[in-house]
């Protein structure tokens, strides 16, 4: 069986929601399994000296018109949070909470807070906008607020980022197929080539 393809993003990452929307459709019409690794941009841009897109002069002008073209291109729903860029860093312990047990719960978890974000335009930067997006999946939002508070789950997310790390992830969307790093949405076109073809 082929190895799984680890996609890394940062929910505050408006092409990592976009990637989300698409990368199961992807990987499925190649029969390939695939991880989501959910991790922190800003621990990454400490190491890199990067900043967010969105704030650089003229690069951020670009970002917001490709960004929503790139969601027309695919009829993706699109609208940027008022409170941006955001901490995700709730929205991550929830996921490796749940992706614990379930990891199916894990991801439909993982669309949701994207969608609720990039796709209506909402906060999930706070404890409570986390929990509310989860029960709204059946979760008991009692039991996610506690867990957000986990130390085991503060430790699995801060190991998760030290493995991207050392990985060599950098960006959001980040795959990695058979050892293959494709950094970018834009990228997502030479994976789906590369799976294709089994690699040049």
């Amino acid at each position: 069986m082929p190895s799984p393809i680890d996609f890394y993003f940062d929910f505050s990452s408006p092409y990592g929601y976009l990637a989300a929307q698409r990368v199961d459709e992807i990987t499925q019409e190649h029969d390939r399994e695939v991880r989501w690794r959910p991790f922190l941009l800003g621990a990454v841009f400490k190491i890199t000296g990067a900043q967010p897109l969105l704030g650089l002069p003229m690069k951020g002008d670009y970002a917001r018109t490709d960004l929503a073209r790139s969601a027309r291109l695919f009829d993706i729903p699109f609208a940027m949070p008022e409170r941006f860029p955001f901490m995700s860093v709730s929205a991550c312990r929830a996921f490796y909470w749940l992706e614990q047990d379930d990891a199916e719960a894990a991801q439909d978890l993982a669309l949701s807070l994207y969608e609720r974000t990039f796709g209506e335009g909402k906060s999930i930067a706070e404890p409570k906008e986390v929990a509310q997006v989860a029960e709204d999946l059946g979760h008991d939002p009692e039991e996610v607020l506690a867990a957000l508070q986990d130390p085991r789950i503060k430790t699995r997310l801060k190991t998760e980022v030290e493995a991207a790390v050392e990985k060599g992830v950098f960006g959001s969307p980040f795959f990695i197929a058979d050892g293959e790093a494709f950094w970018g949405y834009d990228r997502m076109e030479d994976l789906n080539m590369w799976l294709d073809t089994g690699g040049w």
